[in-house]
């Protein structure tokens, strides 16, 4: 339903900017012939992108609790429900440990066109040091911790969380730094919480798969309505910065990177 919802309002971006073009020249090969066509274009466009932004965002829930036989993920333990969500894999031809150094000491530089998404995110706004403003040669992660991402959890060799509020009540402010158990604790109306990791799994041969999964669970439906105009609008340059950020995992890992 998320990437329905993205796809609507992507399509009416789309019918959006052929109505402008279509005001000074119709674009006969679109089937837009009149300036009447394109004020038709515009208001598509609009409904397109009222209906991706509205569209409800189903709750998802893991299958297996976190603790219980059959296995589960760190990240299960915080973010067992979620409305918003990516998960993206790579297999990388490196012994585990390599893997895990990687995924903590990879920078920005490394990952192709991050800093002009990012960029394009922030609307070229200068601004703080965050992960949407990381010097280039300073590993990611360890930016992310020192800018507002909390360490929730990490098993050596296996994998890491991280988690931020990404919408928090007007006026609230946490007592000092959260704890990852306050984090989860969080439930009252007001709250999106994100959560993402990376996971190191054995595939044999001295082979890995590294996953990296991003949840994000609103507290009340205003919230999640309100998160999901963003997350629609976002999503494809971040499903892209995830898969930019676990090539440049391996290309390190597997010995790759200048």
């Amino acid at each position: 339903m998320n990437t329905v919802g993205t796809g609507l309002v992507y399509a009416g971006f789309l019918a959006g900017l052929a109505g402008l073009v279509s005001l000074a020249r119709p674009l006969a090969f679109l089937g837009i012939q009149t300036r009447g066509h394109a004020l038709a274009a515009l208001a598509c466009s609009l409904l397109l992108v009222a209906v991706g932004w509205l569209l409800p965002a189903p709750e998802e829930r893991v299958a297996v609790a976190a603790g219980a036989p059959g296995g589960s993920t760190r990240l299960d333990e915080f973010t067992p429900a979620w409305q918003f969500g990516e998960l993206h894999r790579v297999t990388v031809q490196a012994p585990r440990a390599r893997v895990f150094a990687a995924i903590k000491d990879v920078t920005a530089r490394e990952i192709l066109l991050f800093r002009t998404l990012t960029w394009i995110r922030r609307f070229g706004r200068p601004g703080p040091e965050s992960i949407l403003n990381a010097p280039e040669e300073q590993p990611l992660l360890a930016v992310a911790t020192r800018s507002g991402f909390l360490p929730l959890a990490e098993d050596a060799g296996r994998e890491i969380v991280l988690g931020t509020l990404v919408i928090a009540p007007r006026g609230w402010r946490p007592a000092g730094r959260l704890a990852p158990e306050a984090y989860k604790a969080l439930a009252q109306p007001g709250f999106a919480k994100a959560a993402i990791n990376f996971r190191v799994e054995d595939a044999g041969q001295g082979t890995c798969v590294v996953t990296t999964e991003t949840r994000v669970y609103a507290t009340d439906a205003a919230t999640r309505r309100r998160f999901a105009a963003y997350w629609r609008v976002i999503y494809p340059g971040s499903a892209l910065i995830r898969k930019m950020w676990l090539r440049a995992i391996r290309m390190r890992a597997e010995g790759h990177h200048a």
